[in-house]
């Protein structure tokens, strides 16, 4: 006899059909599109650019990656100005949280997200000088 109070992994994507799970498998079954989902887990939305820097991939290949996975319904994008950004979607979350924990201490999704962390450092403090250049105090 199963205790109800105990947590039951559920599946929130909605109309799984088998034209669907072929594209989850295919989007699954991929190293580099795994390190993406990884990445956008862990760390919420970024660009294509910034999934480029992280795992030193070109940005055709980001892009394609990134297409794949926006195929199969576990990314969603938004556009600001002239910028995109990809997260995964809020109906696959547990499903691939469930599948990442078990790579958690992969050394290459360790690196990735380190890499992210200094990408993010980088932009925080290139955002300071900026603001700070622009900041021109009255010496008179």
């Amino acid at each position: 006899m199963t205790n109800l109070t105990e947590k039951t992994p559920s599946l929130k994507l909605k109309n799984f059909t088998l034209s669907f799970g072929s594209k989850l498998f295919k989007a699954l079954g991929d190293e580099s599109r795994l390190r993406i989902l990884h990445i956008l887990f862990h760390k919420g939305e970024l660009t294509i650019t910034d999934l480029e820097l992280i795992m030193d991939f070109t940005q055709t290949k980001a892009a394609r990656l990134v297409g794949i996975l926006k195929n199969a319904r576990l990314i969603e994008s938004r556009r600001k100005d002239h910028w995109v950004f990809y997260k995964v979607m809020e109906e696959s979350s547990e499903l691939l949280g469930n599948l990442l924990e078990f790579m958690e201490k992969e050394p290459i999704l360790q690196k990735d997200l380190y890499t992210c962390g200094a990408l993010n450092s980088n932009r925080e403090l290139s955002i300071n000088k900026l603001a700070m250049k622009q900041y021109k105090p009255n010496t008179n």
